[in-house]
């Protein structure tokens, strides 16, 4: 009989976290930080890589970042690689929450003042 493989968990070796990641050890530039929103914008497809399919399966809700390198028991920095390339294919958007847009725009001056001048003239 052969030994049961172990799951892949926290202490992956550098070898697999390697083939994980295509040989890249950097994550696209101020792309993502620990907070960053994650929302999947397709759902998985056949075929598709085991971790970057259950990153879209968890990021069916906005996810942070964070959430989903520990819900992965994969490194942060291989996670934003991984995220990385569902980006540039459109698979996922990302929002950070300081960026995200406010929740009333503000007109702008002229306008206010031409209600204030129609008000008055009431």
């Amino acid at each position: 009989m052969s030994a049961a493989r172990a799951l892949p968990g926290p202490d992956d070796s550098p070898d697999r976290l390697y083939t994980v990641t295509g040989g890249r050890s950097r994550p696209p530039e101020n792309a993502f930080d620990l907070v960053t929103l994650i929302v999947a914008e397709q759902p998985p497809a056949p075929g598709m890589q085991s971790e970057l399919a259950r990153i879209l399966e968890l990021a069916a809700a906005p996810t942070a970042v964070v959430e989903l390198a520990a819900e992965l028991a994969l490194p942060v920095s291989v996670v934003k690689i991984l995220l990385g390339d569902l980006l540039e294919g459109g698979r996922i958007t990302a929002r950070h929450p300081r960026f995200a847009p406010s929740k009333a725009r503000l007109p702008d001056l002229d306008t206010l003042e031409q209600v204030l001048h129609g008000l008055q003239r009431l």
